[in-house]
């Protein structure tokens, strides 16, 4: 392949390649071509044009595929543009001669097509520059045009469309000739070529003023005629020419006018013309008056569904504000069309026009217009409703009957009320709470509107206007309540009106099928209401019998919409229902016999409404309560069911007897029946299946029923995959609503709420706007195929036999048509049957079941309609899968192999060419392993079958199924299968749609098959990579769009498997164009693949997108319109998502924008940033909510400029003004919202200078490109403002929540200008403002909810410190607390009890943060120290700051804290309550807890479990700092929940309090739900150390020491599964607490004891953990599990200390090192629990203990003590130290009893210790202080212990001596320091060994000084502290030993004095020593006066030393002194003799 890419065609390659191989290769070339040629350089191009343009031409001749021809033409053009045009006009009579040639012949053609396409391109590259040659060009075109066959016909169209509009006005000339041959192939036979022609006609109107002019009507007509018989391509290409003329004839382009004096149509004129096609068809307007009148034939459905189309196109293309302007006309317009007799000739007719006009209007209205035009458009609907209200009422009042033709007005306009009340709920519900001004205004009365269609006298209008009530209810769910209220109110007053029972029970119907869908709910007690209007409603229809049918029906209806409220509400009232069900059937078989004689027409058919009812609202049951469904309620269910069946044997009967106006009813029954048991488990109704098959087999196959309706259900069991060969069952499209009616199937897509009134309360199906049940009888066949499936795996083998049997009799007997409807239905029902089976996993049955099945399935893969044959391969597929046997499916292979060796004809080619890719499908690659060979090559011969394309079509399909299936197994036949589909996709002519479509499944699964290997580098992998490419760029080239779209998928494909080789710079562009396509399935291929594109590459894809629309601006040759402006590619989804519906499409989109925003959103910040303002500032200012004041100027000259660029990047001749683009809808804020969050979010991970103003702003300064989010908090407070203060509910939360976010996130964010401040105290008013709309009272509950949340969490956040400022927030929280204190009987609820829940409880947790900061403040102030008055001057701006009383935010809590108090104990008893397991709710309160009831109890716990925590944190703050309420009760002791509380005592409201609290952590900590977040654990824990700091619950917990235990071990576990260090930090402070308690009740026991015994002297010590014994009991040990807790800490951060991990083989081991900060706080916490255990023990229980204590004490000195750069001491290491002195010091030394062990356990410590802290090569860093200080430790607390012990003195006197011959003078210091201690020890016999041992060394080191003076003040530090030691040792030394220690170290001190000469130059340090020494030698010598004497005498150069010494200091004092006095007199006297001596 990469010898074609040159710029000429390499001959030479291409003569050595095979024949088959060249059009590829050519192919390739032409494409490198096309991407070179405007690139390359214009002098390179000339130089070689003239071979160029010889190979190119000597292509034309070659006989090129159609990609060819096309990328030739194109190629040929872009040359001539480029280079030289002196050839052209030969080239082009070169091609006119090829066109004129008289040679017919097939294999000519493709040169013939070749020239034409060269024609086209031509003209349309280069236009008016061929000059006068054009007429000759075209008049030789439409010669040709007259003898062409098909394909050349369309080719010659598109190349005359390509003229005109390279021509434009310039070929005036020719238009009539053109127009005039064009329009007779407007119903030419093949749809390609009138596709083509409609093309080519819209082409011709742009600049042909007599096509909507003179020739409107004409062309109408012929558009008209177009439309009958059409495919979905020509519906959409005419809609297209006769909505585009339409619209031009009312507004023409301006330069036509101009032109030529024009007269305009008016919009009446036009409107009337399309109507006539709707209405009459393509019938014309010659036809005789007669005909007309008598009402011939109905419209043919094409048409009806075309002009629909093209009603949408002509609105669209006039434009959105054209469409605001006339509103009024069109909907009136529209609406006619409905109420006209010939669209409603029969009910399913009138059903689909009004599915079209319902489709116009939500094309238009929901697309083009913006909320606020939407809102105008709402009232006018109203308008027109209520106009056609008042007539139908003036018919129905009018009792004379002056009126004759109103019945029939009636009629037609309930389906006008249909249209608009079905667009009005539509509407209501797509503006969600924006449509508030909509349903408020009184003016408009929209809800009086509706509700009077309640009284409507047909049902659909009645219906429709429930229906809209649910959308408004749904929309605004504060209406739901009040609507139920009303409605429950008329039906009671209105009893006797049928039309208002009927009305008001749909309505309320309707409203409580939408309950669902709003999360808060409505009021139980409304099931109560609903229930006993329900009962009332049955009990009294048999009174009148006028109503008794309504009555009836209205009462079930009620009921089973009653059920979809869930089994919640339910549970009450389901006795009841039980017994009304019973009662509806007869009780027994005599009852059903007698029954049947009694009775007239009327009746019986009231009874068979009512027990349809019946069994409708316990399927209604059965589908929304499966909880309640217990054995017990099934058998209770069953006895009405089996009398049902009973009774429909009887029914023919009855009918036989009273008429057949009864089967309608009977048929409802059946249908309700089939329903229920659908759902049941078959295994409950297995008595009743003989009479139950027979039913459901009479049912579909038609046995009872004259009429061949088929079923709707076959579509959904054959695969969706298989579309494509259905060919009239197109995939989705944007017209799937109306496109439906087109459908082979009965009644297909007439979907009417009036075929099933109870379709009104159930879930509407996903992708659907309002719920369409099909009419009754096919809803019946429909019931009773599904059933079938359902029961047909438990049937015997025996029955299974005689059904199919059964079947291909009836097939049989049928003939014709009927007989097609018989097999589709028999046909569903068995692909039914084995899809149970499969789903089953239950077999076929044996051979005889099989033999019949295969044979029912084999004749139908011959049939030749396409569809059975789809669903016989799909039967086949399926019976292979669940028979399993390898020789089963081997003969069934056989079998196609054989009739497809032998058989000619297409219908069995086709039929079992899918049969082979169906097993395949099904067996899997491993099952049909040996056929596939043989499979695949049949196949591939099938597929080069180019005589029928329908052939081609099914093979390519099939082969796609087999490599899809078959995997890796397929890898051997992937080169000559992607040979073949190159071959294919060259050759095949584009207007076979569905072999291109069949071709790229193949390709994009082949692509799977090859997988990662295509990253390969290997000759055939590239070889197979390029092909695909190749295929995908002739797909991506093909005009039809569902082609596209496959090529865009197998490109995603191949960007998965190999990204490097997927170009995006020409695939982004692509997908960016198709994301303006009209076709849905293009849009969603195109988004799908951008989405996966954006994972990996969102920077390139969206640089890509951009330099798209740099171009497009430029105008060059890109002639479509983008919608990609400044705000590039993400804009451009944004905007995609206001317009777009389809929900996959739209998540695709969200998601790419997600993947962008991740990758993308920290580097352009800003851009992403504005993206976001701009979709939410467009909010529509309905009610004008409160807005921003920004300065109005500055937003307007933005305006303008945007303006510009909008301009500049659209400008293609579109007026701008007629395509306002849509201001963004509600859904898309929202998002944009959540998208906010997120950039706050990804910010916060990127960088903590996106949140730090001073480094934000540095950081511009040194790159102003840099962007930090820091710098635009004033956009992101105003987006949270105006999202949360808009109408949208959602908008408000989604808002509310980026405000919680922001101030989370910036409340610590200093403001550099004004130290003190923080960065958001500036907002303080936004904040205010957006919150307060929030807590008006008419606000839903979860909006209020979360803005206490964001309340809590401003106040708590410390921005505001002036308690003024924070009032304005403050106050709403207080006002919401006077609600939560109404109590539970607020009298007007709109909503749930659990909405009210969740509001009360929202305040009360907000409350709870806020008083827990407060106290959390107050602390903080208590712990401080009051500022010392010392205001220096830096001190004095700051002071203002600081004027709060630290603890004010406590002053705003308290005045609340009594009832608030009160609120929180009993919400944490509620919550108490509802942690109950499920056994224990016999214990729950009959009538609920102090906010919630018992109803919605199980909603009410979700509340509950996110707001209990912070409230426990509270209670227990509250509790310990008022002494557990011991105020409280003082002040009030009634003001509990509950009366009879008074008589508690004390003491018992500290335990219940306790029990509470405890009992609510317990429960919590035990299991801490994942989800739950961290901060609840925190919550919880904080909660219990602050609860255990009071003294009650201290004695409680001590008291009762098994609670102790369970709490340590519930730490324990929650230690196990929570990792963060603070959660383990708050468990040991719990740990502490405990402990502490533990030991203050132990003293007090102590105490007592001591207090009783007086006498006795031994016994106190019995008292503490281990008796005498000694012994622990686990599970009941305090002291045992608090020591498991820890030394579960101390070896998860010191795992060295675990022995067994010592002696594992595989340790290694590790090094000491410095624990990070909060290990080491952690360490050191659990080191000083620990050494406080032993004195919870006995002393026999502290012996057991202290091993162990003492062993992880020692471990952890020794793993942490590593020194440090500054020499501190790790915090570990300090408590390790402090816990050795706890232990040694305690009183245990004194016990007699245990001298011996004590003495061992002291000597092994301390050995250790030594042990430890031998210098070692591998530890450079030990801290030896640490260690020396441990040793020091030992000595001095346990000397008796030690004394004597030679082998420890040893130890210790040589880590002394280590250290004080140490290099580092601060180990030197902190050694004398420790050497002191020791000396002074008072006991002797353990001090004097190392005074022995260790002076001597001593004093030599202090002499050695006077060689190596201190450098350093470290040094010198050392030599004094050796100084102070010698000193301490001459005060202990004996009088008469006092010289020899004198004479030591006077001498050693003067030998530091200096020179008085030296003393000037010498350092620091050494300056310092001197006067160190001088200063003790001045205080030594009066101390010791003899012995100072007796050694400077000795000496005489050390007593001058001395001397001098003295003198200099004197002098430099004296000096000082005088300075001091008076610097300027200058002393006369230099020096002063001294004379003194101190002898």
């Amino acid at each position: 392949m990469e010898l074609a890419h040159s710029l000429l065609l390499n001959e030479e390659a291409l003569a050595q390649i095979t024949e088959a191989k060249r059009p590829v290769f050519i192919f390739e070339w032409l494409r490198f071509l096309d991407k070179i040629l405007v690139a390359a350089n214009k002098v390179d191009v000339k130089e070689k044009q003239k071979k160029l343009v010889e190979q190119l031409t000597g292509l034309i001749s070659s006989a090129p595929g159609p990609p060819t021809r096309k990328l030739l033409a194109k190629n040929l053009a872009t040359l001539y543009s480029i280079g030289d045009t002196f050839t052209v006009f030969q080239t082009l009579d070169k091609c006119n001669d090829i066109i004129k040639s008289k040679d017919d012949t097939p294999a000519y053609l493709p040169t013939k097509l070749a020239a034409v396409a060269c024609v086209g391109a031509f003209y349309e590259k280069m236009g008016r520059m061929l000059g006068s040659s054009f007429p000759d060009t075209i008049n030789n075109l439409l010669k040709a045009l007259k003898s062409a066959e098909s394909q050349g016909r369309g080719e010659i169209l598109l190349s005359l469309q390509k003229v005109l509009n390279g021509l434009g006005g310039a070929a005036a000339s020719c238009h009539r000739d053109i127009y005039k041959n064009a329009r007779s192939l407007l119903t030419d036979r093949s749809m390609a070529v009138r596709c083509a022609v409609a093309k080519c006609l819209l082409e011709l109107q742009n600049e042909a003023v007599f096509m909507w002019t003179t020739e409107l009507e004409n062309i109408a007509t012929l558009c008209f005629k177009a439309l009958e018989g059409s495919n979905y391509g020509v519906r959409v290409a005419v809609a297209k020419l006769l909505g585009t003329v339409m619209a031009t004839a009312l507004m023409p382009k301006q330069a036509a006018v101009m032109r030529q004096n024009v007269k305009r149509a008016t919009l009446e004129e036009v409107l009337e013309l399309m109507a006539t096609g709707f209405l009459r068809g393509g019938s014309g307007f010659l036809k005789s008056g007669g005909e007309m009148l008598k009402g011939g034939a109905s419209v043919s459905r094409e048409v009806r569904v075309g002009v629909t189309q093209a009603y949408v196109v002509f609105v669209t293309t006039l434009g959105g504000q054209w469409l605001e302007r006339n509103f009024a006309t069109f909907l009136s317009h529209v609406l006619d069309l409905v109420s006209h007799p010939r669209a409603t000739q029969t009910h399913v007719e009138a059903v689909y026009s009004r599915r079209c006009v319902s489709f116009m209007l939500r094309a238009t209205l929901g697309g083009l217009l913006g909320e606020k035009a939407q809102i105008a458009a709402g009232k006018e609907i109203c308008q027109a409703i209520s106009k056609q209200m008042r007539a139908v009422e003036a018919v129905v009042n009018d009792l004379n009957g002056e009126n004759k033709t109103g019945a029939a007005d009636v009629s037609a306009s309930q389906h006008v009320m249909v249209c608009a009340l079905k667009e009005l709920g539509s509407l209501v519900q797509s503006l969600s709470a924006t449509a508030s001004p909509l349903i408020q205004e009184p003016s408009i009365g929209l809800l009086e509107t509706v509700t009077s269609v309640l009284l409507h006298p047909s049902m659909a209008a009645r219906l429709a206007a429930a229906w809209c009530l649910r959308c408004v209810a749904v929309a605004l769910p504060y209406q739901l309540t009040p609507l139920l209220d009303r409605c429950a109110e008329r039906i009671n007053n209105l009893k006797s009106s049928p039309e208002a029972v009927s009305g008001y029970s749909f309505a309320m119907a309707a409203l409580l099928g939408g309950v669902h869908q709003c999360p808060l709910g409505i009021p139980h007690s409304k099931g109560k209401l609903v229930v006993s209007i329900a009962e009332d409603l049955l009990r009294t229809a048999a009174q009148n019998s006028r109503l008794s049918l309504q009555r009836t029906q209205a009462g079930w209806l009620l009921l089973g919409a009653l059920m979809t409220l869930g089994p919640s509400l339910v549970r009450y009232h389901l006795p009841k229902m039980l017994l009304l069900w019973r009662n509806v059937f007869p009780r027994s078989q005599k009852e059903l016999e007698a029954e049947k004689a009694r009775g007239d027409s009327f009746t019986w058919q009231v009874t068979l409404e009512g027990r349809a009812g019946a069994l409708c609202a316990m399927r209604s049951f059965v589908a929304h309560c499966p909880e309640l469904l217990t054995e017990d309620v099934i058998r209770r269910l069953m006895t009405p069911i089996e009398c049902a069946m009973t009774m429909i044997s009887h029914v023919p009967a009855i009918i036989k007897v009273h008429g057949a106006h009864l089967k309608a009813s009977a048929a409802m029954v059946r249908l309700r029946l089939y329903d229920i048991l659908a759902l049941l488990p078959p295994k409950t109704y297995e008595g009743i299946f003989n009479a139950l098959l027979r039913e459901l087999v009479a049912e579909f196959t038609l046995t009872d029923n004259s009429s061949n309706t088929t079923t709707s259900l076959l579509r959904s069991l054959c695969h969706y995959d298989d579309s494509v060969l259905m060919g009239s069952w197109l995939q989705e499209t944007d017209h799937k609503s109306i496109e439906d009616q087109l459908q082979p199937n009965s009644a297909s897509g007439s979907g009417a709420l009036e075929h099933d009134p109870s379709s009104i309360y159930l879930r509407v199906p996903v992708g659907e706007a309002i719920p369409g049940p099909l009419p009754l009888g096919v809803s019946v066949i429909d019931a009773s195929v599904a059933l079938f499936g359902v029961v047909f795996p438990h049937v015997s083998f025996k029955h299974r036999l005689q059904m199919l049997d059964h079947f291909a009799e009836c097939i049989k007997q049928a003939k014709g048509v009927r007989q097609q409807s018989v097999q589709l239905n028999i046909f569903t029902a068995v692909l039914s049957a084995l899809k149970g089976l499969a789903e089953n996993k239950s077999s076929l049955g044996p051979e005889e079941v099989r033999k019949s099945a295969l044979a029912l399935v084999m004749g139908a893969l011959d049939n030749p309609n396409p569809i059975l044959r789809c669903a016989a391969g799909e039967a086949l597929g399926r019976m292979a899968q669940v028979v399993g046997e390898a020789t089963f499916i081997a003969r069934m292979a056989q079998t196609s192999f054989d009739k497809l060796k032998s058989a000619r004809d297409v219908v069995s080619r086709t039929g079992h060419s899918l049969a082979l890719g169906c097993l395949h499908r099904y067996v899997g690659g491993i099952g049909s392993g040996q056929h596939l060979k043989t499979s695949v090559s049949i196949l591939l011969a099938l597929a080069q079958d180019g005589s029928s394309h329908e052939v081609q079509t099914w093979a390519l399909h099939s082969l796609a199924l087999i490599v899809d299936s078959s995997g890796p197994m397929y890898r051997g036949y992937v080169e000559p299968t992607l040979s073949l589909v190159l071959t294919l996709l060259l050759t095949v002519p584009p207007s076979h749609t569905e072999v291109h479509q069949c071709l790229g499944r193949c390709l994009g699964a082949l692509i799977t098959t090859v997988g990662p290997e295509l990253q390969g580098n290997g000759a055939t992998i590239s070889t197979i990579r390029s092909s695909c490419l190749v295929g995908c760029a002739i797909m991506q080239d093909h005009s039809d769009s569902l082609v596209q779209a496959a090529a865009i998928s197998c490109l995603q494909q191949l960007h998965m498997f190999a990204p490097r080789h997927v170009n995006l710079s020409s695939l982004v562009p692509c997908l960016c164009v198709h994301l303006c396509s009209s076709h849905l399935l293009l849009r969603r291929a195109a988004v799908a693949c951008l989405r996966q594109l954006a994972q990996r590459e969102a920077s390139e894809v969206c640089e890509y997108a951009m330099s798209l629309a740099k171009k497009a601006g430029d105008g060059k040759d890109i002639a479509i319109y983008l919608n990609i402006t400044e705000t590039g590619l993400e804009g451009a989804l944004f905007g995609m998502l206001d317009h777009e519906t389809d929900r996959k499409l739209c998540s695709d989109i969200h998601d790419t924008l997600g993947h962008m925003l991740s990758s993308l959103a920290v580097e352009k910040l800003s851009h992403w940033l504005k993206l976001c303002k701009d979709v939410l500032a467009a909010t529509t200012d309905v009610g004008g909510a409160v807005a921003f004041e920004v300065e109005k100027d500055e937003e307007d000259s933005e305006k303008k400029d945007e303006m510009d660029d909008d301009i500049m990047f659209t400008g293609l001749g579109e007026d701008e003004k007629s395509k306002p683009s849509v201001a963004p809808r509600w859904v898309t804020r929202v998002f944009a919202a959540d998208c906010l969050c997120r950039i706050i979010l990804l910010c916060e991970n990127a960088d903590k200078a996106h949140f730090d103003l001073a480094a934000a702003r540095s950081a511009k300064a040194k790159n102003p490109k840099g962007d930090l989010l820091v710098l635009h908090l004033s956009d992101l407070i105003r987006m949270a403002f105006m999202a949360a203060t808009d109408h949208s509910n959602q908008l408000r939360m989604a808002g509310l929540q980026a405000l919680e976010d922001i101030i989370k996130k910036f409340a610590s964010v200093p403001e550099p200008e004004f130290p003190g401040h923080v960065i958001l105290e500036q907002y303080q008013a936004n904040v205010g403002a957006a919150l307060r709309p929030a807590f008006s009272p008419d606000t839903p509950s979860d909006i209020t909810a979360k803005a206490c949340q964001v309340c809590s969490t401003w106040i708590g956040s410390g921005v505001v410190s002036d308690l003024n400022d924070l009032r304005r927030v403050h106050n709403l929280l207080v006002s919401s607390l006077d609600k939560v204190q109404a109590g539970k009987g607020s009298s007007s609820q709109l909503y749930s009890e659990s909405a009210t829940t969740m509001e009360k409880l929202a305040v009360l947790k907000a409350w709870a943060e806020v008083y827990v900061v407060a106290m959390k403040i107050k602390k903080e102030a208590e712990v401080k120290p009051d500022k010392p008055v010392r205001s220096g001057d830096e001190e004095e701006d700051d002071l203002g700051a600081d004027v709060l009383p630290p603890d004010s935010l406590i002053t705003l809590v308290q005045p609340e804290l009594p009832s608030l108090s009160r609120l929180w104990l009993a919400m944490l008893r509620d919550y108490a309550l509802l942690t109950l397991p499920a056994e224990f709710s016999s214990q729950l309160p009959p009538d609920g807890g102090a906010f919630y009831t018992p109803e919605t109890i199980d909603t009410a716990r979700l509340h509950y479990r996110s707001s209990w925590a912070p409230v426990l944190h509270a209670v227990a703050l509250w509790l310990s700092s008022t002494g557990f309420g011991a105020c409280e009760e003082k002040e009030a002791p009634a003001v509990h929940t509950g009366a009879p509380s008074t008589t508690k005592t004390f003491e018992e409201s500290v335990k219940d309090r306790m029990h509470l609290m405890l009992g609510v952590s317990i429960e919590f900590l035990c299991f801490p739900r994942p989800e739950e977040p961290i901060e609840h654990v925190m919550s919880c824990l904080q909660a219990l150390s602050t609860l255990l700091e009071s003294a009650c619950a201290k004695t409680h917990i001590a008291e009762d020491q098994l609670l102790a235990v369970e709490l340590l071990n519930v730490l324990h576990r929650l230690l196990l599964t929570r990792d963060p260090p603070t959660v383990q930090l708050q468990v040991t402070a719990v740990v502490q607490e405990t402990i502490k308690a533990a030991l203050d009740h132990l003293q007090l026991q102590k105490i007592n004891k001591g207090k009783e015994d007086e006498g006795q002297i031994d016994s106190p010590l019995i008292l503490g953990e281990g008796g005498q014994s000694g012994e622990l009991v686990p599970g009941s040990s305090l002291v045992f599990a608090a020591m498991e807790l820890l030394v579960f800490i101390l070896v998860r951060h010191l795992p060295q200390l675990n022995t067994r991990v010592k002696d594992s083989p595989s340790h290694v081991p590790m090094r000491p090192q410095r624990l990070p900060e909060e290990s080491a706080r952690l360490v050191a916490n659990t080191v000083s629990i620990l050494a406080e255990l032993p004195s919870l023990c006995s002393p026999a229980g502290s012996m057991t203990i202290l091993p162990t204590v003492l062993f992880l004490i020692t471990g952890v000195l020794r793993e942490t003590a590593v020194k440090t750069a500054d020499n501190s001491v790790p915090t570990s290491v300090s408590a390790a130290l402090q816990g050795i002195k706890t232990i040694i010091t305690s009183p245990l030394a004194h016990v007699d009893s245990l001298q011996t062990q004590w003495t061992a356990l002291v000597r092994s410590s301390l050995a250790s210790v030594l042990e430890d802290s031998q210098p070692d090569e591998s530890r450079p860093d030990l801290d030896e202080i640490s260690m020396l200080t441990a040793i020091t430790l030992f000595l001095l607390s346990a000397s008796n212990e030690l004394v004597g012990v030679t082998v420890l003195q040893k130890g210790c006197m040589e880590r002394f001596r280590n250290a004080l011959n140490s290099s580092d003078p601060w180990v030197q210091a902190r050694c004398y320091q420790l050497l002191l201690s020791v000396f002074q020890h008072s006991s002797r016999p353990l001090s004097t060994p190392y005074i022995h041992a260790l002076a001597p060394l001593m004093v030599e080191k202090l002499k050695a000084v006077e060689c190596s003076r201190p450098r350093t003040t470290a040094e010198l530090q050392a030599v004094q502290e050796g100084i102070k030691v010698l000193e301490n040792l001459v005060g202990m030394g004996e009088e008469q030993n006092r010289v020899q220690l004198v004479a030591l170290l006077v001498p050693t001190l003067i030998t530091y004095l200096l020179d008085e000469n030296a003393i000037p130059s010498a350092s620091q340090a050494s300056k310092g020593l001197h006067d160190f020494a001088l200063q003790n030698l001045m205080r030594i010598g009066p101390l010791y006066p003899a012995a100072f004497k007796m050694v400077i005498g000795a000496a005489p150069e050390l007593k001058t030393r001395l001397e001098s010494a003295v003198r200099a200091n004197q002098a430099s004092s004296k000096a000082k002194d005088s300075a001091r006095q008076a610097q300027p007199t200058v002393q006369a006297a230099p020096t002063i003799k001294l004379k003194t001596s101190f002898f």
